[in-house]
C-alpha cells in the first residue's frame, strides 16, 4: 500500500466497505447516486451521536485532556505525534496513520507506554449483555462496532508498535440514572457555516455539573482479537482484508458484487426514471451481470426475493439463483396454514404477494366474512389513537435512564354511530427538557375515558409504549399513580413487566396492522403494511374515499372538525389518469430546509420506521436553539402530521366497512 498520494481509508469507509466492498467503487462517484446520502445533522439529531461524544470528553479533567481540532490531516497528525510524547495525556480525536489508513480516535489515554483507545457510541448496553451469543461468536448487532475498534487499533498499533495498546468501547449505560436535571439540555447542536454539524456545550459544564456518568467504558480486547484471527471474506487475514478494502477505495480493484438480501436497502438501488444523463445505479451494475440486461427494469419494482414481505431465506434463494419473486414456485416457498386461529398464515401473505406479481389479472385478498365479524364485534363510538415517541441518550432529568422511553405527542380522533368524524383531542409536548410521559398519559385519560368505545392503534407500537409507562410510574412517586396504571392496564395487554401478573384490559386497544396483514392484502403496498404505504393503496381502490376525501369537506366549517387545520381541505386530489395524489405530501414544511417527506426519506432506517420524522423534528426543538417562529412552525408541522396518522387509521376503518358493504349488496344482486 504505497506509491502514489493516497485516498485514505478512514473509519466511515472502512465500515462501508464492510457492508459491502463494491460500495466503495460507487461512494464520492457522481456518476451512482447514493439515495442515502449521509446527512450528518439530521444523523445526530436520530441518534444522539454527537451529544454523547460531547459527554464522553467532560468525563476528564480539562487541564489533562486535548482535541485535536483541525480538519487538515497532515496537521493533525502532526499534533497528535507530539502530544504522544507526553507521559501522561488524554487525547480527543488523534489522528492516527498506518500506510493508506488513517482515523481519529474518539478518546486517547495514555499513561507511559500503555494506551487504550475507546470509540464512543450512542448505543446503550446493560451490565449483563454480553457482545456474544450463545455460541460464542460476535452478535450482529455488535459487529460493526467491534470491526470499527478493531480496525483502529490495527492502524494504531502498527503505527506505534511500542505501546501496549487496549480497545475500548464507551456506551450508553442502560442501568445508570441521572442524577441530575436538563443533563441533556447541556448540549445544542448546531451547523457551522450551514454544513459541520458541532455540539456547542453550555457554559459552566463540567465533571461537577453532570452528576454520575451515564455511560460506560468496556473493554473489548476478547472481541478484537476473536476479529483478528478470525479470517475475513475469501479467506483473507484481517491485515490482508484492509488491504484490500484500502486497495478498492483507490480504485485499485473492482471487486465482484456479494450479491445477498442485504442489497434490498441498497443506497445505489435507484430507479432508472430518477436517473439524470450519464448516471448510472449501482444497484443494478452489481445485478445486471448475474441476471441480464434484459432484467434490468425489473430491479426496480421490489420484484426481487428480498422485496417479499418477512422474506427470512432470501440469501438461501439467491444461493440457489432464485433472484426474483417472479420465479417462485411452492417448491421454492411452501405454504403453511396460521396456527392458533384464522387468517393468512405468514407464507400464505408471501403468496398473496408472489401471486399478485405472477398472476396477470389478480385483483387482491380481502376476507369477506372475518372482517365482517371484527367489525360487529367492535363497538362505538370508535376511537383511534397515534402516539410520536423517542428515546434519547442523554436523559432529559433526574432519576431516568438513558434511552428510556419518551412519549411526546398524541392525536386522537373519534367516528360516532352515525358516521360523524371528529379530530377530538390532541397533545404535544413543545417544552425543553421535560419528561413529558405523565403528563401525556393524563391527558390521554382524559380524552378515551368518556366512554367504552373501541381503541384502535396501528401496529404493536402504542401498546408497547403503555406497558413501559405502567413500569415508570410504577418506580415513580406521582400522587395519581395507581389511578393512571389502572387506565393504562384497562387499554392495554401486558408485555413481561417485572413485578406485575400477565393482564389484558377490557378495552384492550385493538391493532389495525393485525387486521390487515391477516385479512387483506392489496398489490399497490408491495407488501409493506406500514400506514404510508396501505393509505395510498386503498385511496386507490375505494371510489367512496375517492369521492369524499377529494372534497373540502375536512376542517374549518366542514363536516369533519379538526384541532389544526382553520380552513376545509380536500386531503387527495385525483388527476385524469385516476391516480390519486398521497395525502402526505400536503403537509406543510417542518424547517425551512426540510420538509416532513424529506425527513422520512433522509432516516430510511429501519430502526427508525414511520415515526422517524417526527422523532427527529423533536429532537430538533429539545437540542437546537431555535427562534419562537421556528419553533411554532416545527410544533404546528407535529400536530398536523400526527393528525393524519389518525385520519389515515379512520380512512383505513371505513375503507374496511364500506368493502364489506359492497360485497354483500354484489352477493344479494347476484
Amino acid at each position: 500500500m504505497t506509491g502514489r498520494k493516497p485516498r485514505y481509508l478512514t473509519k466511515s469507509r472502512f465500515k462501508t466497505g464492510h457492508e459491502c466492498p463494491r460500495k466503495l467503487v460507487y461512494l464520492n462517484n457522481e456518476t451512482y447516486p447514493n439515495t442515502k446520502a449521509d446527512d450528518p445533522f439530521l444523523k445526530a439529531l436520530a441518534d444522539g451521536g454527537f451529544q454523547v461524544g460531547a459527554l464522553a470528553k467532560l468525563s476528564y479533567p480539562r487541564e489533562a485532556s486535548v482535541e485535536v481540532k483541525t480538519q487538515d490531516k497532515d496537521q493533525a497528525l502532526r499534533e497528535t505525534t507530539e502530544l504522544l510524547k507526553q507521559k501522561h495525556i488524554v487525547i480527543f480525536e488523534a489522528a492516527i496513520k498506518f500506510d493508506d489508513c488513517f482515523i481519529r480516535v474518539d478518546i486517547l489515554e495514555k499513561m507511559g507506554n500503555s494506551v487504550k483507545l475507546i470509540e464512543v457510541k450512542a448505543k446503550s448496553i446493560a451490565h449483563d449483555e454480553s457482545f456474544l451469543g450463545a455460541k460464542g461468536g460476535i452478535l450482529a448487532e455488535w459487529e460493526p462496532y467491534l470491526m470499527d475498534v478493531a480496525f483502529q487499533k490495527f492502524v494504531f498499533a502498527h503505527a506505534f508498535p511500542e505501546f501496549t495498546t487496549t480497545a475500548h468501547l464507551m456506551l450508553a449505560n442502560k442501568d445508570a440514572v441521572a442524577t441530575v436535571d436538563g443533563l441533556n439540555q447541556r448540549f445544542f447542536l448546531e451547523k457551522i457555516d450551514g454544513q459541520t454539524t458541532h455540539v456547542r456545550v453550555a457554559p459552566g459544564t463540567d465533571l461537577n455539573t453532570i452528576g454520575h456518568s451515564v455511560l460506560a467504558k468496556i473493554e473489548v480486547e476478547r472481541e478484537v482479537e476473536m476479529i483478528w484471527q478470525d479470517t475475513s471474506p475469501g479467506g483473507k487475514s484481517f491485515a490482508e482484508y484492509i488491504q484490500f478494502l484500502a486497495a478498492v477505495w483507490e480504485g485499485q480493484i473492482n471487486p465482484r458484487p456479494v450479491l445477498s438480501k442485504t442489497c434490498k436497502s441498497c443506497e445505489f438501488r435507484c430507479d432508472p426514471a430518477d436517473l439524470a444523463a450519464q448516471q448510472k445505479s449501482g444497484f443494478a451494475e452489481c445485478w445486471q451481470d448475474t441476471l441480464g440486461r434484459e432484467h434490468q427494469d425489473e430491479l426496480f419494482r421490489r420484484q426481487m426475493v428480498f422485496d417479499l414481505w418477512q422474506m427470512r431465506r432470501a440469501d438461501t434463494l439467491i444461493e440457489r439463483e432464485k433472484y426474483l419473486i417472479a420465479d417462485l414456485t411452492l417448491k421454492d416457498l411452501p405454504l403453511s396454514s396460521r396456527e392458533g386461529g384464522d387468517g393468512l398464515s405468514t407464507s400464505e401473505r408471501q403468496w398473496e404477494q408472489i401471486k399478485s406479481i405472477q398472476e396477470p389479472h389478480y385483483e387482491r385478498y380481502f376476507d369477506q366474512s372475518a372482517v365482517r365479524s371484527l367489525l360487529k364485534s367492535f363497538t362505538p363510538p370508535f376511537h383511534f389513537i397515534d402516539f410520536e415517541t423517542t428515546r434519547v441518550a442523554i436523559p432529559f432529568n433526574r432519576g431516568r435512564r438513558p434511552y428510556e422511553q419518551v412519549a411526546f405527542q398524541f392525536s386522537h380522533h373519534v367516528l360516532h354511530p352515525n358516521g360523524r368524524i371528529e379530530h377530538r383531542t390532541q397533545y404535544l409536548n413543545a417544552q425543553r427538557g421535560a419528561f413529558p410521559n405523565f403528563e401525556f398519559v393524563r391527558n390521554l385519560k382524559v380524552a378515551l375515558e368518556g366512554d367504552s368505545g373501541t381503541i384502535f392503534r396501528y401496529s404493536h407500537h402504542e401498546n408497547t409504549v403503555l406497558c413501559e409507562i405502567i413500569e415508570q410510574l410504577d418506580n415513580s412517586n406521582e400522587p395519581d399513580r395507581d389511578e393512571l396504571v389502572e387506565f393504562l392496564q384497562s387499554i392495554t395487554k401486558s408485555k413481561g413487566l417485572p413485578n406485575r401478573l400477565g393482564w389484558e384490559g377490557p378495552r384492550n386497544m385493538v391493532d389495525l396492522c393485525e387486521i390487515i396483514k391477516l385479512y387483506v392484502y392489496l398489490p399497490e403496498t408491495q407488501g409493506s403494511n406500514s400506514i404510508k404505504q396501505v393509505l395510498p393503496a386503498i385511496l386507490q381502490r375505494s371510489d367512496y374515499l375517492k369521492t369524499k376525501y377529494s372534497q373540502k369537506c375536512y376542517g374549518g366549517s366542514s363536516d369533519i372538525p379538526s384541532l389544526n387545520h382553520r380552513d376545509p381541505v380536500a386531503w387527495i386530489s385525483v388527476d385524469e389518469t385516476g391516480q390519486v395524489s398521497d395525502p402526505y405530501t400536503t403537509l406543510p414544511p417542518v424547517f425551512s430546509d426540510y420538509t416532513l417527506a424529506r425527513l422520512e426519506d433522509r432516516l430510511a432506517d429501519e430502526t427508525l420506521s414511520d415515526g422517524g420524522a417526527a422523532m427527529t423534528a423533536y429532537a430538533r426543538m429539545q437540542f437546537t436553539e431555535m427562534s419562537a417562529t421556528e419553533v411554532e412552525l416545527v410544533r404546528s408541522a407535529l400536530l398536523r402530521y400526527c393528525e393524519l396518522d389518525t385520519m389515515a387509521m379512520v380512512m383505513l376503518f371505513e375503507f374496511l366497512r364500506e368493502e364489506v358493504r359492497l360485497n354483500l349488496s354484489r352477493a344479494q344482486a347476484g
